[in-house]
């Protein structure tokens, strides 16, 4: 019986105030002993004495999944329903600054777009500090502004789903709602002038200091040292040193490459050179080479081909081959 919404009570977005929390959440709710205890029997008068006690926001936490005095608040004020002037004094109060985020949070679920953004934006000046209690029971601190923006435009917030509410720019095109002026505009305004001025002052001191001349040779004469430099901007330093070597030594091993290719056919091409490959080309058999001896030639030519790994090969291939070869004995 102490569960249920009072009997003249308004349907809010169609539906029972108290829908507005999820099922299983709301079942938490009305098991806890926060909710028997100190909500039992609650009105909008004693309301204001159990807000002035809170400590902290949040929804649920832990692994059987408790709810937090700031939620089992939320669901006593859907079910008694209070009025609207009490909402605003809650959302008004500078002195308790829980008060207000439990007002702004049942302001935000139970308000039109229009009471939303006309008593939820003042409190964008508000930069105090909340203790908001998260899903493992750890405590976090959140400003009340961080809180507010957060209400206007997450989608759940403390384990509750919030209704949709229309876009600001929707509205002020409709001429609901008058432009949004933040505080912090004239603050802007007067850095960027002062930033303006002060950028002034420096050139001209520069200028002065580069006329007397001892400025620009300070300015010279000073050289970042490789320990000053930070440790990523060293590590950027030390791989660009060694991609740089690295390039050096490809390029080296080429050109070594190169020459020793350019002298063979240079001692080919010489008369000495031409005698003695004539020679071997006699002592060679008369055969067509084939691809496999183009490949030698040319590994042997560039430096990758192994004479003796070469030769291994060729030996454990005979082997191989005369093992296979069938044998037959003499009848």
């Amino acid at each position: 019986m102490a569960n249920r919404t009072v009997k003249d009570a308004k349907s809010v977005r169609g539906t029972n105030p108290q829908y507005l929390v999820e099922k299983i959440i709301r079942s938490r709710v009305y098991d806890s002993k926060y909710w028997k205890e100190e909500c039992f029997a609650l009105s909008a008068e004693l309301l204001v004495d159990k807000a002035m006690e809170l400590r902290y926001i949040g929804g649920v936490f832990g692994g059987n999944i408790k709810p937090t005095p700031f939620l089992c608040l939320i669901l006593k004020m859907l079910q008694i329903q209070p009025e609207k002037d009490i909402i605003v004094e809650f959302i008004k109060n500078e002195e308790f600054k829980y008060v207000r985020a439990l007002g702004a949070f049942y302001m935000r679920l139970v308000g039109s777009s229009l009471d939303c953004y006309k008593y939820l934006e003042p409190l964008f000046n508000d930069s105090r500090k909340l203790r908001r209690q998260n899903r493992q029971g750890q405590f976090e601190l959140v400003h009340v502004d961080e809180f507010i923006d957060e209400l206007l435009r997450e989608e759940r917030m403390c384990d509750i789903i919030l209704p949709r509410i229309q876009k600001r720019y929707v509205m002020e095109e409709n001429n609901e709602i008058e432009p949004k002026i933040s505080a912090l505009d004239d603050d802007l305004d007067e850095g960027i002038e002062s930033s303006g001025e002060e950028d002034e002052v420096v050139l001209t001191a520069e200028k002065n200091r580069t006329n007397e001349g001892h400025w620009s040779k300070k300015r010279d004469d000073r050289k970042r040292s490789p320990d000053r430099l930070k440790s990523p901007e060293r590590d950027r330093v030390r791989d660009r040193d060694r991609k740089n070597r690295d390039k050096d030594r490809i390029r080296d091993r080429g050109n070594r490459e190169r020459s020793r290719s350019r002298e063979r056919r240079h001692r080919s091409k010489s008369p000495a050179g031409r005698h003695r490959k004539d020679d071997r080309e006699k002592d060679r058999p008369k055969f067509k080479r084939n691809e496999e001896d183009r490949w030698r030639d040319r590994g042997m030519d560039r430096g990758w081909y192994d004479r003796d790994q070469e030769r291994d090969k060729r030996r454990d291939r005979d082997r191989d081959r005369d093992r296979d070869r069938p044998r037959y004995r003499d009848q």
